[in-house]
């Protein structure tokens, strides 16, 4: 798997990436991550990469030629057209589903960060596949959202996990919420583990966990509950 982030602060996403499990990852080579600077592809001498709005407003405009400059020299490099996701609060809330889909994904990935008051639309309509929020609230640039998506669709690559079964058991990958966990100590301030988890037994320990899951999901994520509980129902 290969993804590619184009942005105007590449230090700041390689601060991330390149540490604790998806650092190892890139290490080894079991995912290739490369960050851009878009203002390596303006032609403006001073490294402008944006302008004003027309019709008015407040903030700037990321334009769109350093953008898509930058954008042709990475499909030069892959010698193919990767599948282009915008990072904006206007776009489709990135599910656990949605990132299993792009990490099995046959292209590579190319994000791109937006800044300031966004991008020139004429670029999102030209190159852009999709568009993906982590959330309803807004931040400051696409930065941070890159960095969610790139961590939840490389940790389900092969190799960057020591095995499938780290994030099939998690939270959302069966439509349920993950359930609780203990270690050491045994007793903790007078609270005790679940004898259950102690007993050795293999299916009352999986159908503890089940029975905690579904509680979790009710508790916390109703929606998901109701949803889990329909499916199951349609699945008989």
């Amino acid at each position: 798997m290969r993804i590619d982030i184009a942005t105007l602060f590449p230090e700041m996403c390689e601060a991330i990436l390149s540490e604790s499990i998806i650092g190892r990852a890139r290490k080894k080579g079991s995912v290739e991550i490369h960050c851009h600077q878009i203002r390596d592809y303006t032609t403006d001498k001073h490294r402008r990469v944006d302008d004003i709005p027309y019709g008015g407003g407040m903030g700037m405009v990321m334009q769109a030629d350093p953008i898509f400059n930058c954008y042709n020299a990475i499909c030069e490099q892959l010698a193919a057209r990767p599948h282009t996701i915008y990072m904006t609060p206007k776009g489709r809330v990135l599910t656990q589903q949605r990132a299993v889909e792009l990490s099995q994904c046959d292209t590579s990935l190319l994000l791109l960060c937006g800044h300031y008051e966004g991008v020139d639309q004429r670029i999102l309509d030209r190159i852009v596949d999709e568009e993906i929020s982590i959330g309803d609230y807004v931040l400051t640039g696409g930065e941070l959202p890159a960095c969610v998506l790139t961590d939840a669709i490389a940790r389900m690559c092969d190799g960057v996990l020591s095995s499938d079964e780290c994030f099939r058991n998690e939270s959302h990958f069966d439509g349920l919420l993950e359930h609780p966990h203990y270690t050491r100590p045994e007793v903790w301030q007078g609270e005790a583990v679940p004898p259950v988890l102690l007993s050795g037994h293999h299916k009352n320990i999986a159908d503890w966990r089940l029975r905690m899951s579904l509680e979790e999901t009710q508790k916390k994520r109703p929606d998901m509950y109701k949803l889990y509980m329909e499916n199951a129902q349609k699945d008989k």
